[in-house]
């Protein structure tokens, strides 16, 4: 089993399964599901010699290579893309590329002279300086990628399935950096998908749905092996109703707002039926609609997607502002000013007393 560390105060759960052998097997296990290579794509091609990089009449010498998973694996056979670089900058300040080739082992014709030779699996690449002599046979080259693979998968509550397009991964660097932050190595991985990465440990983070679901988790990847890892969302899909009667149709140009008990706001929507995924807690559903605003308190348990009708009935408590607790008695606007005789006459009253 695979050692996993939890991270920050949301609990989660990893389930693993065997870690695979990347033997045939492996190659086999790669092949079920879907890859996800990000590598640049790049001419598909034998071999070619940039032009300048030989002179003229000079001998090319056969040049074989082939990478492996681990030390003591199998050739890879499939999913490998192979540059081969000048040592010496461009005008650019770039290593001019020399040969590329893509599949599984490679041969190449290359001049004498010193050169770079990368191979990427995926997200995983190795490169080793290679120098081909003026005379005499190239032994074949044999690369160590120290790979393996990652396939992340995860669930709602125990076991309750949750739908791909509902689920994203992020994999980073386990190493935090002087700033805090740690360095992104792929964004936006869908579930069911085969990563391929160098031996290691890596930080994952899962997001379900786009509101306040997230877990993270570290991950070790080992050489050579399929690492499957299920992380578990305590997390419900909530959908929303505004109803004049319970049970009754949902009421349209309504906005919503959700928060948590604290009062934070995790989410809005204008819609008669929106859906949100929530992270197990307790919230307010508020709803506006026209000039009045209704408001009920729910729970969200994890993988149990429900229902919330908020009645037209609950309508939100107001407390009057202290302007308004003050009873202000206004001008009769239709009653007629008082002449000045009245007004004096007002004022003599008193004296006629």
């Amino acid at each position: 089993m695979v050692g996993i560390s939890p991270y920050g105060r949301i609990s989660l759960a990893l389930a693993f399964a065997a870690l695979l052998p990347f033997g045939s097997q492996a190659q086999e296990a790669f092949q079920t599901f879907k890859q996800l290579d990000t590598t640049a794509k790049m001419p598909k091609l034998n071999a070619f010699i940039a032009p300048g990089a030989a002179t003229q009449g000079s001998n090319l010498h056969a040049v074989a290579l082939e990478a492996k998973l681990t030390t003591n694996g199998d050739a890879v056979q499939d999913g490998l893309s192979w540059y081969v670089f000048s040592p010496i900058a461009g005008a650019d300040g770039k290593l001019p590329l020399i040969a590329s080739s893509q599949g599984g082992s490679a041969d190449f014709q290359l001049a004498a002279g010193d050169y770079f030779v990368n191979v990427s699996f995926g997200r995983a690449g190795v490169t080793r300086r290679l120098t081909v002599p003026e005379s005499g046979q190239v032994d074949k080259q044999t690369m160590v990628l120290e790979a393996g693979g990652l396939l992340l998968n995860a669930v709602s509550g125990s076991d309750v399935r949750i739908r791909p397009d509902q689920l994203s991964f992020s994999i980073y660097s386990a190493e935090v950096r002087e700033d805090g932050e740690r360095g992104l190595v792929m964004a936006d991985v869908p579930p069911n998908t085969v990563v391929r990465l160098n031996a290691g440990t890596y930080h994952i983070v899962s997001e379900y749905g786009e509101t306040n679901a997230s877990i993270r988790a570290d991950i070790q990847v080992e050489a050579g092996k399929l690492t499957e890892a299920t992380i578990q969302h305590k997390a419900a899909q909530i959908t929303f109703k505004l109803v004049s009667d319970a049970g009754g149709e949902a009421i349209a140009d309504t906005a919503w707002s959700i928060l948590t008990a604290a009062g934070d706001s995790v989410g809005e929507s204008v819609s008669a039926f929106p859906t949100m995924v929530l992270a197990e807690g307790e919230y307010s559903a508020v709803a506006r609609n026209k000039d009045k605003i209704y408001q009920r308190d729910f729970k969200v348990e994890a993988g149990k997607n429900i229902d919330v009708e908020v009645l037209m009935k609950d309508v939100q408590p107001e407390e009057p502002t202290e302007a308004a607790k003050t009873v202000q008695v206004q001008p009769d606007q239709h009653a007629p000013l008082p002449s000045f005789d009245q007004l004096q006459g007002g004022a003599n009253a008193g004296d006629a007393d």
